[in-house]
């Protein structure tokens, strides 16, 4: 479980690809050991499982239905990703409540500037727009952001200077791919009465 508050960033270092999947070297400086092997870390907002660290080099394996869920399918060497470590009972929650189960990706459309601040739209599938709420919560790229409008062809956010320094939102540009996880309670309830 996560909250989508992001203090670390890591580098794409290596990539190695197989029949099932794909291996994934990112080098960061972000305080772990080898005791942390079998953790779950949340990278640009996807929960996998911290196979192997040495030397700052955090190694995850991916599997097929990870690779096509996400913007992963496109990772190359050089891509910046966010990371947060899991919760911690009696942490504060200063986010919202993350699972790391993305649901889908979108694309930048279109990217405003306000002072020092942007404003980003995204264009989502059909099937997801009973799920965006105005002023609901959401996870892109690992960060939790507020839906500021729904638009017609998808949803808007605003990302302040604080958020831009600390994640790889930073490097965004139209037409850039990005992970989603819709809100868990908006999930539920749809699920619910549907």
């Amino acid at each position: 479980m996560f909250n989508g508050i992001i203090y670390h960033q890591g580098k794409v270092k290596k990539i190695t690809v197989s029949k099932k999947g794909k291996s994934v070297f990112i080098f960061s400086k972000i305080s772990l050991n080898k005791k942390n092997i079998g953790m779950s870390i949340a990278c640009d907002g996807v929960c996998l499982t911290l196979v192997s660290y040495r030397n700052n080099i955090l190694e995850f394996y991916l599997l097929d239905e990870t690779i096509k869920r996400s913007k992963f399918r496109f990772l190359k060497i050089g891509d910046y990703i966010n990371l947060e470590l899991p919760l911690k009972y009696g942490q504060d929650i200063s986010g919202h409540i993350c699972q790391g189960h993305v649901d889908t990706t979108s694309k930048v459309s279109k990217i405003s500037k306000k002072g020092a601040s942007k404003i980003l739209d995204f264009k989502v599938n059909k099937k997801y727009k009973k799920i965006l709420i105005e002023k609901a919560s959401i996870l892109i790229n690992g960060v939790s952001l507020t839906i500021s409008k729904v638009t017609k062809n998808g949803f808007q956010i605003w990302l302040i200077p604080h958020t831009l320094k600390l994640t790889n939102l930073s490097n965004i540009k139209n037409n850039s791919v990005v992970n989603i996880e819709f809100d868990i309670l908006s999930k539920y309830v749809k699920n619910y009465i549907t």
